[in-house]
């Protein structure tokens, strides 16, 4: 026993020492006490409990924890956009959570609640019987001054009886010990899937962990808030949607990530009608009613005909369906207003007046230049505030989003900011500044204290305020930081509560016995129906490009195929590809250029890499849809292609692969998706784009005078070799391969056999008009299915293999034009019963 515990010691003593030695360094860090050292000058215990099993840990197996951490955000995608940004960027994960200790994460709690009822009965005041203003609570200037102010919603009584549902404040911890509040998010609070996300990457990364430290758990606050969204439509099995500018959001992947996880439609503007006096998603089977909207568009672009004109991301109409109680919208269009920092100094007094409560949580000392009183005392000391707008992101006449530091203005620009306040005041606040506690962060093997603040998220719900345990936390690179935005450099971080006692685990998914067995397809936006399709052809269509390139690189590696027929099956793939976009000219002399262009260009946008990142950009539509092991092999694929290679076997390599993942994501498809009308456009447009390319690769390669060689560089591209030569003992010959590439009905390759597939989903679709006749899509696939069937294969020369391919391209934009119209059309189905 002795010997046994001698050894448990010396293995335990090299964690030991390496704590002990990052205390010793972090400790004489600038920028303590923080979360970690405290006032007293000792660490905290619950950190030194993280840090103690942190230690255990050999530094190659911190590495390879971070390593995972890492490749998960890679692999699934997890991406955002800083402002003013087009291209995504990798979400910057720190790999230490931040770290509060349950006690301290109550007394947080208990005062973001207060703040959150207070707000709420603010507006209630404000867009009701606005006796703040009349009784000289507030003054109107501080209220009208904001443009998310709208008069429009004066007097509406907000469906579901609340203006504010979620609830979000930024606060960071001053070297006092104390919680501040730095912002109030009352509009459309982001954060909560990105710490979603976090979570559930370092709980992987660090599982045992991260049970030992009995971490409460995020799931219950979403339920919760999922339940009351519920709970506030008028019928008991309501259709919820998540309103999202779309793709090119800061925040797309956040707003997917909650959609799929709370089981929300994900739309946007232009899936949504108003009929009636309610709001309509439009979908392929015809318009369906919504009951809750969860909006991230900010209030001014919700109703392009009572508010902003110019907005392309509301819903026509949206204003006069509130005031008919016709959707419940969260939060309610106005709600933004109570983000100006103009009204900062009131609350104090109108938590008293509204709640009878001293305010718990304070704020920044914030005095606001509209008040003639607050201006001279901001214009006395004006070096020693921070300036920022009243009512916005931006400080009125200076450039970027960021507060100004007065103090640090040479002299000409502090003069003309004075000016400013002293011109306008109305537009600027004067703030305390505020230097940021910090938290460990790991660098360079070992920890450094990086300043932070945290967003808290609040849920309405008929219980009460329920608070996220955690939150969404940034980080920023520099020592000393007052505000941090993900644009700057910034990380995040996971936010751990931890108990001493044990956590118990929590789900999403109802108990077995309150759940009602349902076998329904659901509803598939007629934008969704749209993306699906062409992913689906982006998919095929860079298939067929790799195969392409393959069949090119394999036949000028071979020597035994140098004939003049075979130089002429050459230029024929050259030809295909130039006519595709995937390169710019074809060449005897360098065929090796050619291939490299059209696998690997990033100009041409028929290359295969242009194309990959075509399904990843459609696929990107599409995230609350898609599995992370679809998304997965999406991003390899981009990843392997956008990766520069030179020789031919190389080339000829990546191009397998990649053909190889493709298959793969065909059988994800094809096993894993529900045979409802999602899959169904999918594998629609695989179909339509396959029946597409196989026509042409006939007309090519399959003319009335064709060689060995040219058929067998068809059989190849249709993947048919195998096939042939099981059927026939003889070379490849024209009747025999025209039959299997077009008309067989029994090769998954052929042109038949996917017009069939073709006649299957459109008559499983719902019909858009009840005058019984048979619709144009269905009316072209019949024509087609028959034309295939009483076809001979030695009628099919090169002018009639012409019109097939054209009769398909008229079939894959007439399925287009009839399933994903587009503006006033898009709500031209008469019959509202079938998928949904």
């Amino acid at each position: 026993m002795s010997g046994q515990g001698n050894s448990q010691e010396s293995k335990a003593r090299p964690g030991q020492r390496r704590m002990a030695q990052w205390t010793r360094d972090y400790a004489r860090l600038p920028g303590t006490p923080d979360e970690y050292i405290g006032s007293d000058g000792a660490p905290c215990a619950a950190w030194t409990r993280f840090f103690d099993a942190f230690a255990a840990l050999s530094p190659g197996d911190i590495e390879r924890r971070f390593a995972s951490a890492d490749r998960h955000l890679r692999e699934a995608g997890v991406t955002y956009r800083a402002p003013g940004e087009t291209a995504d960027r990798l979400w910057p994960l720190s790999h230490l959570p931040l770290i509060i200790d349950e006690a301290d994460w109550q007394q947080l709690t208990t005062g973001i609640a207060q703040r959150a009822q207070l707000f709420e009965m603010i507006l209630r005041d404000l867009y009701g019987e606005a006796r703040l203003v009349s009784e000289g609570a507030v003054p109107a200037a501080a209220i009208a001054g904001s443009n998310e102010y709208l008069r429009a919603v004066c007097g509406v009584k907000p469906p579901g009886g609340r203006h504010l549902h979620f609830y979000a404040a930024d606060v960071g911890r001053g070297p006092d010990g104390r919680w501040w509040v730095l912002n109030d998010r009352t509009q459309a609070p982001s954060g909560a899937g990105y710490a979603l996300e976090n979570r559930l990457v370092l709980s992987r990364a660090f599982s045992n962990l991260y049970k030992s430290m009995n971490v409460e758990r995020v799931a219950p606050f979403f339920e919760a808030f999922r339940d009351s969204l519920r709970a506030s439509a008028d019928r008991d099995e309501p259709r919820i949607g998540l309103l999202t500018p779309g793709a090119f959001s800061e925040t797309y992947f956040e707003h997917a990530t909650l959609a799929r996880y709370l089981g929300f439609l994900l739309v946007e503007g232009d899936d949504l009608a108003v009929s009636g006096d309610r709001i309509h998603i439009r979908t392929v089977a015809g318009l369906k009613r919504l009951d809750v909207l969860l909006r991230r568009v900010d209030s001014n672009f919700l109703d392009p005909l009572e508010l902003d004109a110019s907005s392309h991301l509301g819903v026509p109409g949206l204003i006069d369906v509130l005031r008919k109680d016709g959707v419940v919208v969260a939060n309610m269009p106005g709600s933004g207003v109570l983000e100006a920092r103009a009204l900062l100094g009131f609350l104090p007094s109108l938590c008293r007046r509204l709640l009878g409560e001293t305010l718990i949580m304070p704020h920044i000392a914030t005095w606001w230049c509209g008040q003639k009183s607050a201006r001279e005392e901001v214009l006395s000391r004006l070096e020693d505030f921070v300036i920022e707008g009243a009512y916005g992101r931006a400080v009125p006449g200076f450039a970027g989003h960021a507060p100004v530091l007065a103090g640090e203005l040479p002299p000409a620009e502090r003069d003309r900011l004075r000016q400013a306040i002293t011109d306008r005041g109305i537009d600027y606040v004067g703030q305390e500044l505020v230097r940021l506690s910090t938290t460990p962060v790991w660098e360079q093997g070992r920890i450094t204290p990086r300043p932070f603040v945290l967003r808290v998220f609040a849920a309405a719900t008929p219980q009460g305020w329920t608070i996220l345990p955690g939150g969404f936390c940034r980080i920023a690179e520099q020592a000393d930081a007052r505000a941090v935005s993900m644009g700057d450099g910034a990380r995040s971080a996971d936010v751990w509560v931890v108990s001493d006692k044990a956590v118990a685990s929590a789900t999403l998914l109802p108990g077995a016995d309150t759940v009602r067995i349902r076998r329904i397809a659901g509803v598939v936006p007629s934008r969704a129906a749209d993306n699906l399709f062409w992913l689906g052809r982006y998919l095929e269509r860079a298939e067929a490009t790799l195969r392409l390139i393959r069949a090119l690189g394999t036949s000028t590696r071979d020597p035994a195929k140098g004939a003049s027929t075979a130089l002429h099956s050459v230029e024929r793939i050259q030809r295909i590809l130039v006519t595709w976009g995937a390169t710019s000219q074809a060449t005897r002399t360098n065929p090796a250029r050619v291939i490299a262009e059209a696998l690997q260009s990033e100009e041409k946008f028929g290359s295969a890499l242009s194309l990959v990142r075509s399904v990843q950009r459609t696929a990107s539509s599409l995230r609350e849809r898609l599995s992370p092991d679809a998304w997965q092999i999406i991003t390899e694929m981009v990843e392997r292609l956008a990766l520069q290679v030179d020789d031919d076997d190389s080339i000829v390599s990546a191009a397998e692969l990649t053909l190889q993942e493709l298959a793969s994501l065909a059988g994800l498809a094809q096993e894993n998706m529900n045979r409802a009308a999602g899959w169904r456009f999918l594998d629609m447009g695989r179909r339509a784009e396959r029946a597409i390319n196989t026509a042409r690769f006939a007309r090519q390669f399959a003319y009335d005078e064709a060689g060995e060689d040219d058929l067998d560089v068809l059989l190849t591209l249709v993947d048919c070799q195998i096939t042939y030569r099981s059927r026939y003992l003889v070379g490849p010959a024209l009747a025999p391969v025209r039959d299997l590439a077009v008309l067989d009905p029994y090769n998954p390759r052929s042109v038949a056999f996917q017009v069939s597939a073709l006649n299957d989903h459109i008559a499983a679709l719902p019909s858009l008009k009840e005058h019984g006749l048979i619709e144009r899509p269905q009316r072209l696939a019949v024509a087609l299915q028959a034309t295939l069937t009483t076809a001979e294969a030695a009628t099919l020369d090169v002018k009639a293999l012409f019109a097939l391919e054209q009769d398909l391209l008229n079939l894959a934009d007439a399925i287009g034009l009839h399933y994903f119209p587009h503006g006033p059309n898009a709500s031209r189905p008469e019959k509202l019963t079938g998928l949904a």
